[in-house]
């Protein structure tokens, strides 16, 4: 793994994360009130459409670290459907 690959799984890595604690918070709480159903659906289309591009250029740092941060926006997206 180059410097560049690494920089990159960083990069996902700190973006997966920054996300990390409104997921846990909604479930935690129960409360999905301030979160948009609208906003969630099109991050999930967005980072959908990036594991596509990540997939066709074939570079696993941006496989590996979309595939993460689409798990974490579908349970939040989850959380919201739940505890409307």
């Amino acid at each position: 793994m180059d410097a560049i690959q690494l920089t990159g799984y960083l990069a996902g890595f700190v973006i997966a994360m920054s996300l990390t604690p409104q997921v846990w918070k909604a479930w935690r709480t129960k409360s999905t009130r301030d979160i948009s159903l609208l906003w969630n659906a099109i991050y999930i289309s967005g980072l959908l459409l990036f594991l596509a591009y990540g997939i066709g250029i074939r570079e696993m740092p941006i496989i590996v670290m979309d595939i993460i941060e689409i798990s974490l926006a579908v349970s939040l997206m989850i959380a919201k459907l739940i505890y409307k």
